[in-house]
């Protein structure tokens, strides 16, 4: 398979396998610690990786910035104009006030974010929160709906948008379905036992379902045992303060998820944040805190930890496990990896980042995944050593106070890993996990070759497209969704405030006809909407995506 270019800075650079040491060497080009191209596989780790590691953040061209930062202050100064309005009489105002008997209190709606609220975003609302009435399959059905005051108020014209091609669900694995012969035993528990436990874990909540899906999480794994809770966020928030505390460090990737940050901030733990991906940033901080420990006492750091996601999903990024599980060993440290999204999303069995690079699990700490995504599910898992598992049976907040999960989730998670396993007697598992490959390769390419500029690892079906101005992200989600094509578009607080985008979610549900669908779409309103920034030569040759290209390698 033809390995893609990357670029940096604007320039562009096309790497070529080149066996060495039976390791796939290739070029580095970094900027502001973010790799841009392909990740070096040499230097002093060369032997780390076995595999080409291809990332793209390519910056925008000087007059996406300016536009950009111009359309913000146009909205910025009509918003203060339109403001002024309201405290005059002059508009009349929907947002929440102090009573005139609070005027002397501390002030509860005075800060940017309202302000964002109420005049930026209010422009935009109706492209979030649309209420679907179908399963969110590779389409789903639509509650169409209007507003008659621009985005304040919403009401439902009674009529559904049928078919719509569904690119925001995290379905990778396409297990948010509804066929009855695939739901067979997902049914036959509901039956058996309801679908509510009324207790938590540590009570009678515990049921022999729980116990058959976390020896079977921990087989999948490779690990000694593992446990799972009933919501994914809660798996990190709760479980992160039981395992680190006061005179602890936690190094945090400063693209984690919130779900990351609130646990870390539950935890009393001192936080520091390196750069997203850098191990020179990452490295440092390691450094420091083993030269100079604690602040003012000195005393050596109880604990240190490494928080890292697989998948980041708004930038479509991996991590850089080898080299981070390097730097975990050399200064004696634990890793904790949130396989939220790469679970069953990448590796040749969907077996998370640890099967993508080859590597043992043993060799992370603590494994953390959710089941919300790729099992089309809810809920989460920690697993690793049988000593860990046992510590947070008794001390998670999630086990002594938080509801089981109910048994028919229980048992679709049971399917969809037994799928994936092979121990359904099919090979469908392994089928999903390569068509989602290719489907998402497929996908990358074909947007490259348009000329957006898109975020992330090669291997990733998150895929960011940024869209950088405000005033084009209600008009991108709004004629995508004309063209019955249904879209994520993030801005800020989720994302900085100057690179908005749309994040697509690839499935291996979704047929090549949807994506060439989709594709041809954005083709069309890339063009009208001038979205095509990047600085990528075009390819005047579509017809070299054909199916043969895009097979997996042994």
């Amino acid at each position: 398979m033809a390995n893609p270019s990357a670029v940096c800075n604007g320039h562009l650079h096309h790497h070529h396998h080149q066996k060495q040491n039976n390791v796939l060497k290739s070029g580095v080009c970094k900027k502001n610690g973010i790799t841009k191209g392909v990740k070096k596989n040499g230097v002093t780790n060369g032997t780390l990786y076995k595999k080409t590691f291809i990332e793209h953040f390519e910056q925008a061209p000087m007059y996406v910035a300016v536009l950009t930062f111009v359309g913000f202050g146009v909205g910025t100064i009509f918003g203060y104009l339109r403001d002024f309005m309201r405290a005059w009489g002059l508009e009349k105002r929907n947002v929440a006030q102090e009573r005139e008997q609070q005027k002397d209190f501390v002030p509860l709606y005075q800060d940017f974010e309202n302000f964002y609220t109420r005049n930026l975003y209010m422009r935009i609302r109706d492209n979030w929160n649309r209420p679907i009435c179908s399963v969110p399959g590779p389409q789903f059905d639509l509650m169409e709906r209007v507003t008659d005051d621009y985005n304040w108020t919403f009401r439902f014209t009674g009529r559904t948008i049928k078919n719509v091609i569904n690119m925001g669900s995290y379905n990778y694995l396409g297990f948010a379905e509804t066929d009855p012969n695939a739901l067979k035993t997902v049914t036959k528990e509901l039956q058996k036992y309801g679908t509510g436990i009324c207790s938590t874990r540590q009570e009678m909540g515990t049921l022999d379902k729980h116990v058959e899906l976390e020896n079977l999480v921990a087989k999948f794994l490779g690990v000694e045992d593992a446990m799972v809770f009933g919501m994914g966020f809660a798996t990190n928030s709760m479980n992160i303060p039981a395992l680190v505390g006061k005179g602890c460090l936690i190094l945090s990737d400063e693209l984690n998820h919130t779900s990351l940050v609130l646990g870390a901030r539950l935890s009393g733990a001192t936080i520091r944040i390196f750069k997203h991906n850098n191990m020179q940033s990452l490295e440092k901080l390691l450094r420091d805190a083993i030269i100079y420990g604690q602040p003012r006492s000195r005393r050596a750091w109880r604990k240190i930890i490494i928080l890292v996601e697989g998948i980041y999903s708004m930038e479509g990024s991996i991590v850089q496990l080898p080299e981070i599980v390097s730097l975990k060993k050399k200064y004696k440290a634990y890793l904790y990896l949130d396989e939220a999204h790469s679970i069953g999303a990448v590796g040749a069995t969907g077996r998370g980042v640890v099967e993508y690079f080859g590597m043992n699990p043993d060799d992370v700490d603590v494994l953390m995944g959710t089941f919300t995504k790729s099992f089309g599910a809810a809920g989460g898992y920690i697993a690793g050593k049988k000593g860990l598992v046992d510590f947070l049976r008794t001390h998670s907040h999630s086990a002594v106070y938080a509801t089981s999960m109910c048994p028919p989730v229980a048992e679709q998670i049971i399917r969809a890993m037994k799928c994936l396993m092979g121990l359904d007697g099919t090979t469908q598992g392994l089928q999903r996990v390569r068509q989602l490959g290719k489907n998402t390769r497929y996908f990358r390419r074909r947007l490259h070759e348009m000329g957006f500029i898109i975020y992330g690892n090669d291997d990733s079906p998150v895929v960011p497209l940024l869209l950088y101005m405000p005033g084009k992200i209600g008009a991108f989600a709004r004629r995508m969704l004309e063209k019955n094509i249904g879209v994520v578009v993030v801005g800020f607080p989720a994302t900085p405030i100057t690179e908005s985008r749309a994040r697509f979610c690839v499935s291996a549900a979704h047929t090549r006809e949807m994506l060439d669908t989709v594709l041809n779409a954005l083709d069309e309103l890339g063009d009208f909407l001038q979205l095509k920034y990047s600085r990528y030569s075009k390819s005047s040759h579509p017809e070299l995506y054909e199916e043969n290209r895009f097979e997996f390698e042994d």
